[in-house]
């Protein structure tokens, strides 16, 4: 078996559908044992990037390994340690739930059963009903099955959460943190950035085809801009604060407002001075942060 410091590597990545982008120049090492999340608006070129790791299609120029093996020459060793829910996942309506994930197993050479099982008990899914007659977020379900029943070394996830109840999704999110303690990576494509920011270690930022950031998700969120709301117990100097490093600040009476962006450290140290009465910090999403680093021309 390859041995790897990277589960997944690309380098200088592109895609063109005739003179359409796909992903351009796309840079990605994931590492072993973290859930990466690949965050980007509908069309962003996530998709494109994943069925190139599959070998679904090869790209136009540039180069992509998983495991340390080549996406293009060893693809079917490859693809017997990944496990991979496409965004749009095509079952045999006339199948039963067991039946489908059973002819799955067999195509795999063989899954325990136990397994399967167990992953049905924790997602709530009815394996003995037939596909057709399943909403979408119980087709979403035996997906997720058919992905992780393997116990893949590397799972692939395309919108995985599509048509999950909240409970569901709160129980998926708790199995990729399983899946990341046992050591194995997960490459997780979404538009949603709340969930990204729930689950996800690092996070790659891809717009129209290009890469835009990669970063850990705490330290996009370290660089947030947090509003801090003060309440003294008498009112401070009206030039106790002229010289902070905030934005935004209104001092009325008793009463303190600011916009701090990353470290509070000189803040606090400054309204130590003071008896404070109340502090209350609003602590910023990762959607309130990526729109504030990187703009808002893509809503994600």
């Amino acid at each position: 078996m390859i041995m790897s410091d990277t589960t997944v590597s690309t380098e200088r990545l592109t895609k063109y559908y005739g003179r359409a982008r796909g992903v351009s120049d796309l840079n990605l090492d994931i590492k072993p044992g973290e859930i990466f999340g690949f965050l980007g608006p509908n069309g962003a070129g996530k998709t494109t990037t994943i069925r190139i790791l599959l070998d679904l299609i090869r790209p136009s120029s540039g180069s992509a390994s998983v495991f340390g093996m080549d996406a293009q020459q060893q693809t079917v060793a490859i693809r017997k340690r990944i496990g991979y829910l496409p965004g749009e996942f095509a079952m045999y309506n006339d199948l039963t739930g067991s039946q489908l994930l059973q002819y799955f197993g067999a195509l795999r050479g063989g899954v325990d059963q136990t397994i399967v099982a167990a992953l049905a008990e924790r997602l709530g899914s009815d394996l003995g009903r037939r596909i057709s007659e399943l909403s979408h977020g119980n087709k979403q379900k035996i997906g997720l099955i058919q992905a992780l029943m393997n116990r893949p070394e590397l799972l692939i996830l395309d919108e995985p959460t599509t048509g999950l109840d909240p409970l569901v999704q709160q129980e998926f999110y708790r199995m990729l943190e399983e899946v990341r303690d046992d050591g194995k990576t997960v490459f997780f494509s979404s538009h949603v950035l709340p969930e990204v920011e729930r689950v996800c270690d690092r996070v790659a930022i891809i717009r129209e085809g290009r890469l835009i950031a990669v970063e850990d998700v705490s330290a996009i969120k370290a660089k947030a801009a947090r509003k801090i709301e003060v309440t003294f117990e008498t009112p401070p100097p009206a030039d106790s604060f002229t010289n902070l490093p905030v934005r935004d600040l209104v001092l009325n009476d008793r009463r303190l407002q600011c916009t701090v962006q990353g470290s509070v450290d000189s803040v606090i140290k400054a309204l130590a001075r003071f008896n404070v009465v109340d502090l209350v910090s609003h602590e910023p999403s990762l959607e309130d942060t990526f729109l504030a680093l990187y703009g808002d021309d893509d809503k994600c």
